[in-house]
């Protein structure tokens, strides 16, 4: 009974931090506009989101221009993902939502918005030719699954932990995976800097035998 109401609790801590946050990342979705690919390259950083990702749609993602999540009143029932698009040749739509809530019997759903592929551009019809293709060869992760068949499949939503990942790693500091390749490359130069630094530090440290020897 005390974790029960601990759990309440601390839902109700979330709910109001999250109604306090919006406004900030509002704010940070109006800076991040400015910034070109800055979800795509979000999500080929992120290890496990990268994995779903296919060729064809880092160009489609590319049009991705606006990412937002929003948690229920009820933060127990459920959230949405919400992506906006720039006008791009492979779908109509502006905006894609997908929806997770629970049923009368307390299981989760889930919902998507349908997508409206332009002709030929049908990029879950590609991936499943794929499939079909590869079918009796070992599996790929996370069943073969892609970006956008994952935003189409609402048969298991139980099992959905791409939606969880975006919503509770992702979504709250995505800087972190847009700056990866950054960070990698600073921490390259400082490990480089401290092997020179060694390197000079030994030679000195030779250089000063030798003329304390010349000296003796």
């Amino acid at each position: 009974a005390m974790n029960e109401k601990a759990s309440e609790e601390i839902l109700k801590v979330e709910q109001k931090y999250n109604t306090l946050r919006k406004p900030f990342f509002d704010k940070r979705n109006d800076i991040i506009k400015k910034i070109p690919k800055f979800w795509l390259t979000s999500f080929i950083n992120h290890p496990q989101l990268s994995i779903i990702i296919e060729e064809d749609e880092e160009d489609a993602l590319q049009y991705l221009s606006k990412l937002e999540v929003e948690e229920f009143e009820d933060i127990k029932s459920g959230f949405k993902i919400n992506f906006h698009f720039d006008t791009n040749p492979y779908f109509e739509n502006a905006v894609l939502c997908k929806e997770y809530q629970l049923d009368g019997k307390g299981d989760p759903t889930s919902t998507s918005t349908e997508l409206k592929w332009k002709e030929g551009y049908d990029l879950t019809a590609k991936a499943a030719e794929k499939a079909a293709l590869q079918k009796g060869q070992r599996k790929r992760k996370l069943e073969n699954r892609t970006f956008f068949s994952w935003y189409c499949d609402n048969e298991d939503p139980s099992n959905d932990e791409i939606g969880e990942i975006i919503k509770d790693d992702l979504w709250p500091n995505p800087l972190q995976y847009f700056l990866v390749p950054d960070l990698e490359v600073e921490n390259v130069e400082d490990d480089e800097d401290d092997e020179l630094g060694e390197e000079e530090e030994g030679e000195n440290v030779v250089v000063l035998e030798e003329e304390e020897d010349e000296e003796g």
